[in-house]
């Protein structure tokens, strides 16, 4: 069977739990681990250290064990040494050195989930599917996903040379120059007919704040009517938690974002938008999703679906419906740890299964990436099933059946290259039924002028 594991950039609560806290936690709710247990781990480090055959230290088998232990539970809990961590707090913060993509694994192989926009990843052309099988000509087989991208990074206007196997095609070489990354998330442009369009790329630190300043500049190049507006997040591979409440926020006038639910019912947490937080009240919203849109972006999709504010519009999200916690450990790297999963505001998880359109759009064919069959959050090695609706809400599964009858709606992302250019078939299908809606507008005010006018 194959396996996947991910790497993306996850939907992120911030706790400042130190290694101390831990320790309490434990010893409070009872849940020390055994001293058997632990007589057996430090019986195997032992045996390892005296008889292995080749030299090696205690804290690099503690490290392994502990990347063992947590990359088990499921696709997203991982153990990460402090150089990582740190790495880990770059990508987060949207300025760091390397390529600028996202990458998972399959079958062993580095795989590309999507390139961020404007980086040497994307000017170099590289796809989601895309097989890195060689960095600087040695095998990426069998190598950690952490220890690949410590051999993505390095000093800026340094190189690396990438062997890319992309489908059927024969593996062909691209060589890149490293640079510090500091990814601009939010991008905007005012198309025709007064219609805003905002594309936001991953959930960063400066999201929130982008998204807001482009919504002003969009009022303001349309001379204060803006008739329309797509919120393109197609290859979103999500974020931070905090910016997609944030966006979901501008959109929506108080009321549900999403909701954490984890073991404990005294964690839950429901985020609420702000009483009078929508920017472009009365104005249509059209949300462009895709396969390669995970995590926060499909919290924002959702939340918006959900509320009645936006149609969806695209082909089914990837389905990532966890929330990772990150626990600090003084000096000794952090834990991510899988510690709730997200509902919409009607109740329902998406968690395996994504967010359905409202309006199916696939991208044609000639549009498709092709770089080998899709990855979605079912398909991860250890994956949560989706643990259905939470019946106690309102309105609990009232949009979910939609998800069961949309299996077409399954198909590769849109080439990152062609999103938001002038042939783009999904941003134009967006485009005009933003216009249908003004036009129908329009004609329901004459049609209410001349009847006014014959009283």
């Amino acid at each position: 069977m194959t396996k996947f594991r991910l790497l993306i950039v996850s939907a992120l609560v911030a706790t400042g739990v130190t290694a101390v806290s831990i320790v309490t936690a434990i010893a409070v709710q009872g849940t020390e681990p055994a001293a058997s247990d632990l007589a057996l781990l430090s019986g195997v480090i032992q045996l390892v250290q005296r008889d292995y055959v080749h030299p090696i230290g205690s804290d690099e088998l503690t490290k392994d064990a502990l990347k063992g232990m947590l990359s088990r539970l499921d696709p997203h809990s991982d153990y990460m040494d402090a150089q990582e961590f740190e790495q880990s707090q770059a990508d987060i913060a949207g300025r760091f050195g390397g390529l600028g993509m996202q990458i998972s694994e399959q079958d062993g192989i580095p795989k590309i989930i999507a390139p961020i926009d404007g980086t040497p990843a994307a000017h170099a052309g590289l796809e989601p599917g895309d097989e890195i099988v060689l960095i600087d000509h040695s095998s990426t087989q069998g190598v950690s996903l952490r220890k690949v991208v410590g051999l993505l990074r390095g000093d800026p206007g340094s190189t690396v040379t990438l062997t890319i196997l992309r489908g059927k095609q024969q593996p062909f070489d691209v060589t890149l120059t490293r640079e510090i990354i500091k990814v601009n998330s939010v991008k905007s442009k005012l198309e025709p007919d007064g219609i805003g369009y905002v594309r936001i790329s991953q959930f960063g630190g400066d999201t929130a704040d982008g998204f807001k300043k482009a919504i002003a500049g969009l009022e303001r190049d349309a001379h204060g009517h803006l008739t329309g507006l797509v919120l393109d997040l197609r290859n979103d591979p999500g974020g931070l938690l905090s910016a997609a409440v944030d966006v979901a926020g501008d959109l929506l006038d108080g009321g549900s974002v999403v909701s954490i639910h984890g073991r404990q019912a005294s964690e839950d947490q429901t985020f609420q938008a702000p009483p009078h937080g929508d920017m472009l009240s009365g104005t249509p919203v059209a949300v462009l999703i895709n396969g390669a849109s995970a995590s926060a972006s499909e919290i924002v999709a959702g939340a918006l679906q959900d509320r009645h504010r936006a149609t969806v519009m695209g082909t089914q999200s990837f389905g990532k419906g966890s929330v990772q916690t990150i626990v600090p450990l003084k000096g000794q790297g952090a834990v991510r740890l899988t510690t709730a999963l997200y509902y919409t505001p009607s109740g329902r998880s998406i968690q395996g299964q994504g967010i359905a359109p409202d309006v199916l759009v696939d991208a044609p064919k000639e549009q498709q990436i092709s770089g080998g069959p899709l990855l979605r959050e079912g398909s991860l090695h250890g994956a949560f099933t989706n643990p259905g609706p939470l019946n106690r809400m309102p309105g609990a599964g009232g949009t979910q059946v939609r998800v069961s009858q949309a299996k077409s709606a399954y198909s590769a992302p849109i080439k990152a290259g062609l999103i938001g250019k002038p042939d783009d078939a999904q941003l134009k299908a967006a485009l005009a039924y933003l216009e249908r809606i003004e036009v129908r507008k329009a004609q329901s005010t004459d049609q209410t002028q001349v009847e006014a006018g014959a009283r």
